[in-house]
């Protein structure tokens, strides 16, 4: 039996990378909206590099704390929690200042139906954010989905190419991408377009998703039968780091893994470590939403953690009992509805 709690602690420790980082980076740091899948292990990461460069900086994390749970981890491991609904304007105000801020509020899923929270939280918000914390540095959360499907060989998209949102969630993801922009411009507030697809982790992402088809002989669609995925800790590793890169007029950056990666290829694999033989329906569209990151790499270096290793991870979680969150990313929706 694996020791999923150890194996977990290993896989998130801070690089040398990151604390070199974080000694450059001047005042506190706070996460609006760190309740949601990234922020509770981004806050983490944060106090164990700041405590491995000897800085006293606090780390506060803003969210409504739906989840008790996730408000007791963080203030376990030395996160100042503030509960508070950032839509609620006097709320906002009353929330301390801070030299950095991560912006990871947002929704998605269950838009269709809720339209208006959905612009509310991805476009309105984030310019009462940007005036709040105009004289601050700001990573700012986006998405992949705000830009076109392009052809499989592609290489995938670089950051100039001009975004093409399907459906409301993306388009108001565009919507915050443009408002942050404003602002960057409007008062010189240095700000970094974080622009993330799709993050996979222990409990959710896609090779979870594929992992838990195989194991269970569901059918894997193949319309969209390309991805790019990155490990979470790398992600979070970025983010944080990415507050050193912060510039006005905002800089956009896509972040994910260096792959184009086949979900074939990711389904046999798992097929060989569960001794199952996957199930595949339809045929591949040609097209999928594909960030190319490699200026992130550039700045960054490579991803730690490689496809091979999430694959055996993934594995080593699923068949030890490891827990989920049970949050699906919809990574084969192509008519853009959450």
């Amino acid at each position: 039996m694996v020791d999923l709690k150890q194996l977990e602690q290993d896989l998130t420790k801070p690089s040398a990378a990151l604390i070199a980082d974080i000694k450059k980076i001047e005042g506190d740091i706070i996460l609006l909206g760190i309740g949601g899948k990234m922020g509770v292990s981004m806050g983490k990461l944060a106090v164990d590099a700041l405590k491995a460069a000897g800085m006293n900086n606090r780390v506060i994390g803003v969210s409504r704390f739906s989840d008790a749970k996730a408000k007791a981890e963080l203030e376990a491991v030395g996160v100042a929690t503030i509960a508070s609904d950032l839509l609620n304007d006097a709320e906002l105000q009353q929330l301390p200042d801070a030299k950095n801020v991560i912006y990871l509020a947002g929704n998605k899923f269950g838009t269709t139906g809720k339209e208006g929270f959905t612009w509310a939280m991805n476009a309105y918000l984030p310019g009462r954010v940007a005036e709040k914390y105009k004289n601050s540095n700001i990573v700012a959360f986006s998405s992949g989905n705000v830009l076109p499907f392009v052809p499989v060989t592609s290489g995938g998209v670089a950051e100039n190419v001009t975004p093409e949102p399907i459906g409301e969630y993306a388009q108001s993801c565009l919507g915050r991408e443009r408002i942050f922009e404003y602002f960057a411009k409007q008062n010189q507030t240095p700000i970094l377009i974080y622009r993330l697809n799709y993050a996979v982790d222990f409990r959710y992402g896609v090779l979870m998703e594929i992992a838990k088809s195989v194991l269970n002989e569901k059918e894997i669609d193949l319309t969209t039968e390309n991805v790019n995925v990155i490990w979470q800790g790398d992600a979070n590793e970025i983010a944080l780091r990415s507050l050193l890169h912060c510039e006005a007029p905002a800089k956009i950056l896509n972040v994910t893994g260096p792959e184009i990666l086949s979900i074939r290829w990711i389904a046999e694999e798992f097929g060989k470590i569960f001794n199952k033989s996957p199930k595949f329906i339809n045929q591949p569209a040609g097209n999928a939403l594909l960030n190319n990151a490699s200026e992130c790499h550039r700045l960054f270096g490579y991803p730690k953690v490689t496809i091979r290793e999430i694959i055996d991870i993934t594995a080593t979680w699923i068949t030890n009992g490891g827990d989920e969150f049970g949050k699906a990313t919809h990574f084969q929706e192509r008519g853009g509805k959450f």
